[in-house]
């Protein structure tokens, strides 16, 4: 995975929802589109947050869910990002290292530009050929 970076693998468009979205709808979206979270953006398009099928886990199991709700409730708002930029060794070791499964792709002028996976990862990993011993 040398010399391979970030926006090479990253998924791009990405699902966005804002702070005011009902948590059901980003429910919703996220079963629809078949992804394992929602990223949170505000009006400009900045990284507020990030919304993750985990969490739903977390609101489950605490029994803490109210019916009308936002996704500002129960948003992680302390979000490790990466850029377009970053090797992915380094990303996926962040990722590793932090039981993150989800992590923004952001740019300082554009914002949120993707977000790169453990699917994404493993992806990529499935169709890498290896040498064979000689």
């Amino acid at each position: 995975m040398e010399d391979i970076f970030v926006g090479r693998l990253m998924s791009s468009p990405v699902e966005t929802v804002s702070p005011d979205t009902e948590v059901h709808v980003a429910a919703e979206k996220m079963i629809d589109e078949r992804i394992g979270s929602v990223l949170v953006t505000d009006d400009e398009g900045q990284l507020a947050g990030i919304l993750t099928a985990t969490d739903f886990v977390h609101i489950a199991a605490e029994q803490r869910w109210a019916a009308d709700a936002t996704v500002e409730t129960y948003m992680t708002t302390d979000v490790t990002t990466t850029t377009a930029n970053a090797e992915i060794r380094d990303v996926a070791d962040t990722m590793i290292e932090q039981g993150f499964h989800h992590m923004p792709v952001v740019d300082e002028t554009e914002g949120v530009v993707g977000i790169i996976t453990t699917t994404d990862i493993t992806a990529y990993m499935s169709h890498v050929q290896t040498p064979s011993p000689s």
